[in-house]
């Protein structure tokens, strides 16, 4: 399969007051390939999810490099990189915090196609079709983030996230605050939706159960660095890190 995203040596220091500066991503190196979901897997604070600010550009990377299509994202100009990273949208753990509560559910999904040059009807429409597409009916639209239910929100917050068309998908922790049977539904419909519009997921998590449901690779993350990688029956039958062992042993 094509690499859409390589990742090379990359490396992120945040500035310490006291001690030296602390290395949250320590040399890693990775690729995500077309129409593929790979799993960056780790207890918190183990660089999975810096790895995703820094793969959408919120935080800019100490050493290494990062190609989207072959382009090196670390040595472009800004302007130019903004394309690139339009392609990358993000889906977070708290989907409340995707919208205004002071607006809509639909107004926050439609904030980008306005941006775009949608009018208000095409936006209503396209804000209905989303909708539909993430598992929800229209009506939704005229909610508020605190009237519908953790998994109807994240459900409008993968919509708002499609609005853009982008390719890839980064869920950071975006079933972890879900109960299990709606982490269930959650994970069904993100595998739909890459299947039906051939996205690339990278799907961050610190839960081997649900990476080995509908991931391809994994990737385990430790104190910023890589300890294990491979298939999630590799992982889970072969592991060679003493980390993943516990990873293992906690879902067994």
């Amino acid at each position: 399969m094509k690499e859409i995203i390589t990742v090379n040596n990359l490396t992120k220091y945040f500035k310490a007051h006291v001690k030296a500066d602390t290395a949250a991503v320590d040399n890693v190196s990775f690729s995500l390939h077309d129409g593929e979901t790979l799993a960056l897997v780790g207890e918190s604070g183990s660089g999975k999810s810096t790895i995703a600010r820094l793969l959408t550009g919120l935080i800019q990377a100490t050493d290494g490099n990062i190609r989207i299509y072959d382009k090196d994202i670390c040595k472009m100009k800004k302007n130019k990189a903004l394309e690139l990273y339009s392609q990358i949208q993000m889906v977070f753990q708290n989907p409340a915090e995707s919208f205004n509560p002071r607006k809509t559910l639909g107004y926050g999904i439609g904030e980008s196609l306005k941006n775009r040059g949608y009018n208000s009807g095409a936006t209503a429409n396209k804000v209905a079709e989303l909708l539909e597409m993430c598992g929800l009916p229209a009506e939704i639209a005229l909610k508020y983030p605190h009237q519908v239910s953790g998994g109807q929100c994240q459900r409008a917050a993968i919509a708002r996230a499609l609005a853009v068309e982008p390719r890839i998908l980064i869920c950071d922790e975006a079933t972890s605050s879900l109960d299990v049977t709606v982490q269930k539904q959650i994970i069904e419909l993100l595998d739909k939706l890459r299947k039906s519009k051939n996205l690339s997921i990278i799907f961050i998590c610190h839960n081997l159960a649900l990476v080995q449901q509908f991931c391809d690779r994994v990737i385990v993350l430790y104190d910023g660095k890589i300890v294990d990688q491979g298939t999630p029956d590799e992982i889970i039958n072969n592991p060679q890190a003493a980390y993943t062992k516990l990873l293992v042993d906690s879902i067994l």
